[in-house]
């Protein structure tokens, strides 16, 4: 079974007899429906709905969560946390020497530890994280993106930058990171109001080529007109963040959709609900 150690996570924990329901009242992702031997996706989003922090969130016991996100920006979401807790009856704290495992198998069936988390971003795999134990190695690094890049998994630093996107963007709405049904967070009435009125324009899309993609951050063009950017890349695939109005127009006009010198194909994940517009022009004029 493949796995990959993942040096650059920590590891968050929040406990406590309010622990919950400070987090439901402050995260994007709706805790009633998290069960437990899994990992989910959320965000804490700035009032202006844009992502702050992402995450994978699971429960650790009766009263307590842990808060999965990129080792650099761990101590940051700390302090927000501590910024919002306010006089909760709720513990938050960074755990030294995490270690995160991911392994991932093509049976559904395949056979996993109890101890192990199911990551529920992905539809098509299974796919496992451990937060304990000891890998004998680190794996292989490059397979695990390449399974993100053909899964449609978009993670922040790889493939979008912190404060520049809307949970929309990166298709927390399709993954389960967006508690639609619950009540207030920070950032809710932008989201809900992008919801409820359709207006996503910005999507994860699949990049494919007949050569060897660009870096990541490469500007996707039409025309010289940008309307989007590369970011993981795994040879000829890679995700991208990029305007579906603007990729269905130049699409229903025969448009190149150029990475650099590099002609690129944009696909939608084959799980994903979201199509492209049927009127591309009307809706880039909306």
């Amino acid at each position: 079974m493949p796995f990959a150690l993942l040096k650059d996570r920590a590891l968050i924990s929040v406990s406590g007899p309010e622990a919950e329901h400070f987090l439901q009242n402050i995260l994007t992702t709706d805790l009633d429906t998290l069960g437990g031997g899994e990992a989910k996706p959320g965000a804490l989003l700035s009032p202006q709905g844009k992502i702050l922090f992402d995450f994978l969130i699971s429960r650790a016991g009766d009263n307590g969560f842990r808060l999965e996100c990129r080792a650099d920006i761990a101590d940051d979401f700390v302090r927000r946390l501590m910024l919002y807790r306010l006089r909760a009856k709720a513990e938050i704290a960074k755990q030294d020497q995490a270690l995160v495992t991911v392994a991932w198998d093509d049976d559904s069936t395949a056979s996993y530890s109890d101890s192990t988390l199911a990551d529920t971003r992905f539809r098509d795999v299974a796919v496992r994280r451990a937060y304990s134990g000891a890998a004998q190695d680190g794996g292989d690094a490059d397979a695990w993106q390449a399974l993100r890049i053909a899964n449609g998994v978009a993670e922040s630093g790889s493939d979008y930058q912190l404060g520049d996107a809307f949970p929309h963007d990166v298709l927390l709405d399709e993954t389960g990171g967006i508690g639609f049904k619950k009540g207030c967070y920070v950032g809710q009435e932008v989201v809900s109001r992008m919801q409820h009125r359709g207006t996503a324009r910005r999507r994860v899309l699949i990049a494919s080529a007949d050569s060897p993609l660009p870096a990541p951050g490469t500007e996707l063009a039409v025309a010289g007109r940008s309307i989007g950017a590369l970011g993981s890349v795994s040879g000829k695939t890679g995700l991208a963040i990029a305007r579906i109005d603007r990729a269905k127009a130049a699409l229903d006009a025969g448009e190149k959709i150029m990475a650099g010198d590099i002609a690129v194909t944009l696909a939608i994940p084959a799980w994903a609900k979201f199509s492209f517009p049927r009127d591309a022009a009307s809706a880039e004029g909306a």
